[in-house]
C-alpha cells in the first residue's frame, strides 16, 4: 500500500503521525455470551474468517509505517481481541480497565500485567470502566463515555490520575455501548493564531441532548455522521491524522472523509462485528 503522509483541504493540511498500537490476535474469537445487543450465540462464527480479517489490519498498520505491538490471546477470553478496552494510556502512564462484565474481568489484570511489563506506570482502577472503548484523547481533553460500561465515577478517576479536563458524554443507545462506537477522533489541527483545535466525527442520536450539545458547542466544524454509517460501526475508526481506517460499508462517511482531505481505507472486519468490535476496538494506542 503507498498513500502520500499529507493532503491539503482548503487551508488545513492534514499529516499523518506515527502512532504505537497494542493488538491481540483472535486466535480464540468466538460468541459464546451475550454482553451487547451484536452478539449472537445462535449465529456460527469463524476463528480462521476473524484471525484472516484481523490480520487485514494489522498489515496495513505496518504498512502506514504504524508501530504495532501484540498481547498474547487467552483461551476462554474471546473478547481479548478487543484491545482498546484494556486501557487508557498517555504519558507513560496506563489507567488499567475493571469490566463491567464477569466474562470480561480476568482480561483486565492480563492487560495491566502487560502494561507493567513493557515499561508503563500502572494506575490500577478503583471505578469500573472499559479503558479506551469510553475515553478518548482529542487533543488536550478527555472525553468519556457513560451510560452501559464505564461509570460516572472512572470519569473522576480518570482525571485525577491524567490532570486533564474530563468532558462526561451519556450515551443512550444500546448498540453504541462505547464512546469509541459514536465519535472518531480525526486529528488535532493548527486553527487561526497557531490554536490547536481538534476534529471529530460523531453520531448524534447516540447521546443524550446534554452530551448532543456539548458536543456541538465544543466541536462546531465536526463530521455528522448518519444513523446508516454509524449502524455499519463506520465510526469505529482509526486514524493517525490523513489516513483512516474505516468499515467499507461507511459509504457516506467515506465520501465526508475525502472532502475534508483525508485519505479513507477500507477494511472489512465484519466477523468481529458479531462481538460487536470494529477497528477502533481492535486497537489500543500506547502512548508514552
Amino acid at each position: 500500500m503507498t498513500t502520500p503522509d499529507t493532503a491539503t483541504a482548503g487551508t488545513t493540511t492534514r499529516i499523518a503521525q506515527h502512532r504505537t498500537y497494542l493488538m491481540c490476535r483472535p486466535e480464540h474469537f468466538t460468541v459464546s455470551y451475550t454482553i451487547n445487543p451484536w452478539m449472537e450465540p445462535a449465529n456460527p462464527t469463524d476463528t480462521a474468517k476473524a484471525v484472516a480479517q484481523w490480520q487485514k489490519l494489522y498489515d496495513t498498520y505496518l504498512e502506514l509505517g504504524h508501530e504495532v505491538h501484540l498481547i498474547e490471546p487467552i483461551e476462554g477470553l474471546p473478547d481479548m481481541v478487543y484491545t482498546a478496552n484494556g486501557g487508557f494510556l498517555i504519558d507513560g502512564t496506563a489507567y488499567g480497565a475493571k469490566f463491567r462484565f464477569a466474562e470480561r474481568v480476568p482480561e483486565g489484570p492480563a492487560f495491566m500485567e502487560w502494561f507493567a511489563a513493557n515499561g508503563y506506570t500502572v494506575a490500577e482502577p478503583v471505578e469500573v470502566n472499559e479503558g479506551e472503548g469510553d475515553f478518548l484523547l482529542v487533543g488536550d481533553t478527555i472525553l468519556a463515555g457513560t451510560g452501559f460500561r464505564s461509570t460516572g465515577d472512572s470519569h473522576r478517576e480518570l482525571g485525577e490520575i491524567f490532570g486533564k479536563e474530563v468532558v462526561s458524554l451519556t450515551l443512550v443507545d444500546p448498540r453504541f455501548y462505547h464512546l469509541d462506537t459514536a465519535i472518531a477522533v480525526l486529528d488535532p489541527v493548527q486553527g487561526e493564531g497557531g490554536v490547536e483545535k481538534a476534529n471529530i466525527a460523531y453520531l448524534p442520536h447516540a447521546f443524550d441532548e446534554a452530551s448532543q450539545a456539548i458536543l456541538a458547542e465544543r466541536y462546531p466544524e465536526a463530521i455528522r455522521v448518519s444513523d446508516d454509517d454509524g449502524a455499519v460501526f463506520g465510526l469505529n475508526s482509526s486514524s493517525d491524522g490523513y489516513n483512516v481506517i474505516i468499515s467499507p460499508r461507511a459509504k457516506g462517511f467515506e465520501k465526508q472523509l475525502r472532502e475534508r482531505g483525508y485519505n479513507p481505507i477500507l477494511v472489512d472486519l465484519s466477523e468481529l462485528l458479531l462481538g460487536g468490535g470494529g477497528i477502533k476496538c481492535c486497537t489500543l494506542e500506547l502512548r508514552r
